[in-house]
């Protein structure tokens, strides 16, 4: 894994796990995605594992590390305790995103760890069973017109990453399962077109939020466009409607 700590963080510094999406690399997901500039200024670290075959086993999805059965979640478990031998993390505001494949295994950690203080997946679903997860916040980032991870559900266009195919549930339905997971009042919709988020306040200070982009595809907003990459990656081009890794950061610092 790379390992980000501006100068300015002294003492214990909040930690945000960024997992790189199919395809991609942790060196990838630093260059193209700003979360050193953002650490700057929020005067946090931030940790860039790599995944085997530059894949995570989040499930059901993909690729080598889903075939080969690696242990993804002892894998960033034990990363994470690593790190805090090298330096003072708060261990009370340890947060995990990530992008596609990446996004996917952030919520299966945020299923089945009790590491995380909030998890934010960008163009993943929740390919896990669920159901002993404990209350966390947890924001959602995803185009409706996503072909590789659809946004109602169901199976998508191949991945580039050997021929891998996510077949999952919908986006609104695992923003729903954390809703009732949380214990959270009604959501509260928003729209700025073409955005639209769906907030819901919930007991001892979480949140569980979904943002919408009509019209995005399989893409992290805001990241500079990269045409060889995204082919190589199976993505589109980015959506211009907001900046993730900025608005991402707002919802982790408020945890």
């Amino acid at each position: 894994f790379r390992l980000y700590r501006p100068s300015s963080a002294t003492g214990q510094v909040p930690l945000v796990v960024m997992l790189h999406g199919g395809y991609g690399s942790a060196k990838q997901a630093e260059d193209s995605y700003g979360w050193d500039a953002a650490a700057d200024q929020g005067r946090f670290a931030v940790a860039f594992p790599d995944g085997v075959g530059r894949s995570w086993n989040a499930g059901t999805c993909c690729g080598p590390a889903q075939k080969k059965h690696i242990d993804d979640v002892g894998f960033i478990t034990a990363m994470i305790a690593a790190i805090e031998r090298q330096m003072p993390i708060d261990r009370h505001r340890v947060f995990v995103t990530g992008m596609s494949n990446g996004a996917m295994m952030a919520l299966r950690l945020a299923c089945e760890t009790t590491v995380f203080a909030a998890a934010a997946p960008v163009a993943g679903t929740q390919l896990v069973d669920c159901r002993n997860a404990r209350p966390m916040s947890v924001l959602q980032i995803h185009g409706t017109a996503d072909p590789r991870v659809p946004y109602n559900g169901g199976p998508g266009q191949g991945f580039s990453l050997r021929g891998a195919r996510v077949d999952g549930p919908s986006i609104p339905s695992v923003n729903a399962f954390w809703r009732t997971t949380d214990h959270c009042r009604p959501p509260t919709t928003t729209t700025r077109t073409p955005v639209t988020t769906s907030t819901a306040r919930c007991p001892d200070g979480k949140a569980v939020q979904l943002i919408s982009i009509a019209g995005a595809g399989h893409q992290w907003p805001g990241s500079a466009a990269h045409p060889v990459l995204e082919r190589t990656l199976g993505a589109d081009p980015p959506s211009t409607a907001l900046h993730a890794t900025q608005v991402i950061w707002q919802f982790f610092a408020t945890r």
